[in-house]
């Protein structure tokens, strides 16, 4: 299935999506820029204090400057702590109102990425996913605690400043001016390279990913194969392509200080002649000119840290880009009656999929499984068993086909009720960070604890989680106790016992333990399936043998079906994996494996 990346949003999208979220926090907007502004006004009357300290320091002879220049000095000082106050407020106003938008958009993006169809995922590959959750996430929140609100202050630092200038004599204000042509020259050169390149430079991180967690997750593929040259130089020309990008981004930032320091140089010699001039012509004093000079080289740091930070926000704006693209997919409208299943049967008809067109992974599977029933999957490695399977359990949507649980057509089952018709447990379960207790919650929020230990003890659990640190209050999961495959898995079905869904799908739950783990896991899945219709894509063909029926799938298609024990006698396809199943069985007893 060749690769096609997740969705990136267009800059007027962003905009939209922003002002949507921001809409709500107006007020805090508006608070928030009339601090900035009035802090950035109160470190303007800096300048215009030093300047008057130049001219009476120039028109006394001395004896009494140091009284003289007193209430100039005690103002800046006061403008130092009024302007140091408003500032660290304004920056905090406006870094609570972005991490109040990137909070809202972080569940947007999480709500409609767990509502993404799972081949969408798989088509998109996993790594384009998490970088955008991890890596794209991580930058936007720098930006949004740092970059924007130095911006906002810096730029209106900058626009004041040349009011400033201006109100001094017009004349200063056209000599700073003299350096915006290079200025704006520098900023429409560095951004419009910088944002297709930092583009680049996050798809190829999320590329790099990708090939990352495929080798990590195929590695005993890549090793059977032989294949690790393949992968090496696949990873190898992803991190090569990263490492030019990165050269790239440098060689930018040193051509753009560069083009800055020119603007400086033009704007501070303009500004310098021409308050020689005036000062000259008697038409401005020394402290007047002072004072210019003064609002200039101040505007050093906020131009600087205008371009800077665009250039962090034009990074933050490439990842904003790729979160936006996820949050702004349309989310599956629920069906308009929520229904639920009547009973617990399963009914199959026509089921076809594929996931490249032109080779079909089911073709026309007609399936029905009573109500209690126990149904065995089992085929070759191909068959389309973990498909049907995952159709089934809704993760997948089909081709062609329907699905109907106790009656009820999957479709049109709401998404919050499925989990009461279905629950799939693969041979991947996951064990989420947080107490024992709060992982079993998941599907029952509002469980006891004596429901949960139940729910453990029906699968065999309930010794090993008593027997933990802290009992129930144990965390688990990343930055927790460690579990084992087996106790793992048995969590998850646990989880089944407290949704207690009409139906379970079982695909291949006992796969990643060894022979002993695998016997105990076949254990708490019969716990976990008593009562329940269940579909159980067989890993060891002794489940296929304590089913109800058994249906044999061969390229897409059911060959056989039937209990084992006719299916056994009848000698085809199923006879022969039986066959072939218990010899390998034999001479792993006998030789101790």
């Amino acid at each position: 299935m060749s690769q096609v990346l997740l969705p990136i949003a267009s800059g007027p999208r962003i905009r939209a999506v922003l002002a949507e979220l921001g809409r709500p926090h107006r007020g805090t907007a508006i608070v928030a820029l009339g601090v900035l502004v009035a802090g950035a006004a109160a470190s303007l009357l800096a300048a215009p204090l030093l300047g008057n300290i130049v001219d009476r320091v120039a028109g006394t002879d001395g004896a009494g400057g140091t009284a003289t220049i007193l209430p100039p000095v005690l103002g800046l000082a006061a403008i130092a702590v009024v302007q140091g106050l408003l500032a660290a407020l304004g920056v905090a106003l406006a870094a609570r109102l972005c991490e109040t938008l990137l909070a809202g958009l972080r569940e947007r993006f999480v709500d409609r990425a767990l509502h993404l169809p799972q081949a969408r995922v798989e088509s998109a590959g996993a790594g384009d996913l998490t970088s955008r959750v991890t890596d794209d996430v991580q930058v936007v929140g720098e930006a949004v605690r740092e970059a924007v609100p130095e911006l906002a202050r810096a730029a209106l630092l900058v626009g004041l400043t040349l009011v400033a200038l201006s109100v001094l004599d017009w004349r200063f204000l056209l000599a700073a001016l003299l350096a915006v042509p290079v200025q704006v020259w520098t900023a429409r050169s560095f951004l419009g390279r910088s944002t297709p390149v930092y583009t680049a430079q996050r798809i190829a991180g999320g590329a790099q990913q990708q090939m990352l967690l495929d080798t990590a997750a195929g590695l005993p593929t890549v090793r059977a194969f032989r294949l690790h040259e393949r992968h090496a130089g696949g990873i190898a020309e992803r991190a090569a392509e990263v490492a030019r990008l990165v050269v790239t981004v440098v060689r930018m930032h040193t051509k753009l200080f560069a083009r800055l320091n020119l603007a400086e140089y033009i704007g501070l010699a303009a500004v310098l002649v021409t308050g020689f001039w005036l000062v000259s012509t008697g038409t401005a004093t020394i402290g007047t000119a002072s004072a210019a000079a003064l609002y200039f080289v101040n505007l050093f740091t906020p131009i600087n840290i205008v371009l800077f930070q665009l250039d962090a926000a034009q990074t933050a704006v490439a990842g904003l880009r790729r979160i936006v693209g996820v949050a702004d997919l349309e989310r599956p409208a629920d069906p308009p009656a929520p229904a639920v299943p009547d009973g617990a049967g399963l009914r199959v008809r026509g089921l076809t999929h594929h996931y490249v067109d032109g080779h079909p992974v089911l073709s026309g599977v007609d399936l029905d499984v009573a109500p209690g029933e126990r149904v065995a999957l089992v085929g070759a490695s191909g068959a389309g068993k973990s498909t049907l399977a995952g159709i089934v359990a809704g993760v997948h949507t089909p081709a062609a086909g329907t699905v109907e649980i106790g009656g009820a057509r999957l479709a049109d089952i709401a998404a919050d009720r499925r989990r009461d018709a279905v629950v799939l447990v693969t041979q991947e379960s996951h064990v989420f960070a947080g107490t024992l207790a709060d992982d079993l919650r998941l599907v029952r929020p509002d469980a006891e604890v004596a429901e949960l230990l139940d729910a453990l003890d029906r699968v065999g659990a309930g010794s090993w989680a008593r027997a933990l640190p802290d009992g129930m209050d144990t965390v688990v999961g990343d930055g927790g106790h460690r579990l084992p495959v087996v106790a793992a898995q048995q969590l998850a079905l646990a989880r089944v016992v407290l949704a207690d869904p009409r139906l379970l799908v079982l695909d291949e739950a006992t796969a990643e333990a060894g022979s002993a783990g695998a016997r105990v896991l076949e254990e708490s899945a019969e716990a976990a399936l008593a009562g329940r219709t269940g579909l159980v894509v067989a890993h060891r063909l002794s489940q296929a043998a304590a089913a109800d029926r058994v249906v044999v799938l061969d390229d897409g298609r059911v060959v056989e079906q039937g209990p084992h024990d006719e299916l056994v006698a009848a000698g085809g396809r199923y006879a022969r994996l039986w066959e072939a199943w218990s010899g390998a069985r034999d001479r792993d007893d006998s030789t101790g494996g």
